[in-house]
């Protein structure tokens, strides 16, 4: 353990020095100027500090409130040596930070029996502060792999709604990545923004309770097919109500208010604004963005650019003016998203008669193929 003897004395640091150093597992460095000393005590972290209180430069009381204004003697034992007895300045100097007192001229065998018992307590409060460290990296750890199994439930549960919706590709997944894109646009905390990304693929929960003649009909719903299918919002609730955690709580928000309008003619509530969570404000956004961008049994894809402009049309009447921009300022990270999972343009070509031989595996073909620019659909999804 390392302790810091400063005196401005050369004997009387000597004689310290000397008794210090019979105690067993210790490392001594002896100080005349407290500058000097100060200076060391900023660099090296150590267990004892042993300090005159008489010097120039520093007072052994000035010195030590120096250290302590720079948090070098947090929980670091000091003795302060002095022929003192003032009560003013013992009670200063405790109040500054000393921890015992030896007068001068001191007995080796007193001072060598204060240090073992300071030194003591010092291991002992180092060993604590190393079993607390220890016990936050394991809680840490622990609370990682907590999240991490959340997280893949989620997941989990998420592909089998979307195996329940008729398989809808990656669109729980693009919905989670461009909330998340959104939310942290607005500003939302990390912790919060990954709530969202984490609530957002439960969004539609709440179809696995619509039959598969309304959830997977091709064209358009009847009116009580419409209804029918509206009850997906209601259900989803019930399934998440009461939870007990945030990322519960905010799912439920989200399955509840994501077919909200800003302007209050969405369901099933009919709310309207900031009335919304802003959690299924971020959604609303993701999703008919993304549903819109997806071939559904009952319409065709549209384009990236056409979704986003219907986006932006819709600012202020079906979603929030906020949240649109965050949309656009993310534009580039969006459309890239998109374009990962993009249909890939393929063009099958095969030669002439008097065309060589091709390598085995080229399929080619003399015809074009030609596709039909799809039949804009009403941008409603269901």
């Amino acid at each position: 353990m390392h302790i810091v003897l400063v005196d401005d004395s050369r004997s009387a640091l000597f004689a310290l020095d000397i008794a210090v150093r019979e105690i067993p597992g210790v490392h001594v460095t002896a100080f005349e100027d407290p500058a000097t000393a100060l200076e060391h005590c900023l660099k090296s972290p150590i267990d004892l500090l042993i300090v005159d209180f008489t010097m120039p430069k520093y007072t052994g009381i000035e010195l030590v409130a120096e250290l302590k204004r720079q948090n070098v003697l947090v929980h670091i034992p000091v003795i302060m040596v002095t022929s003192e007895t003032e009560r003013s300045i013992r009670i200063q100097a405790i109040e500054t930070g000393v921890t015992d007192f030896i007068g001068k001229p001191f007995d080796s065998i007193e001072l060598k029996a204060r240090v073992r018992n300071l030194l003591a307590l010092r291991k002992a409060q180092r060993d604590l502060s190393h079993r607390a460290n220890r016990l936050v990296d394991e809680v840490d750890k622990a609370t990682e792999e907590l999240a991490e199994r959340e997280e893949e439930i989620i997941w989990r549960l998420a592909r089998a709604i979307e195996f329940r919706d008729g398989d809808t590709g990656d669109h729980i997944s693009r919905v989670a990545h461009i909330s998340k894109l959104i939310a942290r646009d607005l500003g939302l905390s990390s912790e919060h923004c990954r709530m969202i990304y984490l609530a957002a693929p439960l969004h539609d929960v709440g179809k696995i309770g619509i039959s598969d003649s309304v959830l997977l009909k091709p064209g358009r719903l009847t009116p009580e097919e419409i209804a029918e299918m509206r009850k997906h919002v209601e259900i989803g609730v019930r399934i998440l109500e009461n939870g007990t955690s945030d990322l519960v709580r905010i799912a439920e928000a989200v399955a509840g208010g994501h077919h909200e309008k800003w302007d209050g003619t969405g369901y099933p509530k009919g709310i309207s604004g900031q009335n919304i969570p802003i959690e299924a404000r971020i959604v609303a956004v993701a999703d008919v963005f993304e549903a819109l961008c997806s071939e559904r049994p009952y319409k065709r894809a549209w384009p990236i650019e056409e979704a986003r402009d219907h986006i932006i049309a819709q600012s202020g009447s079906h979603f929030d003016p906020a949240c649109v921009v965050a949309f656009q300022n993310q534009w580039t990270r969006i459309a890239a998203l998109m374009a990962q999972d993009a249909p890939k343009t393929i063009t099958v070509e095969v030669p002439s008669m008097e065309t060589p031989d091709e390598p085995v595996g080229t399929l080619q073909s003399p015809f074009k193929i030609h596709v039909e620019e799809p039949v804009r659909e009403t941008p409603d999804v269901k």
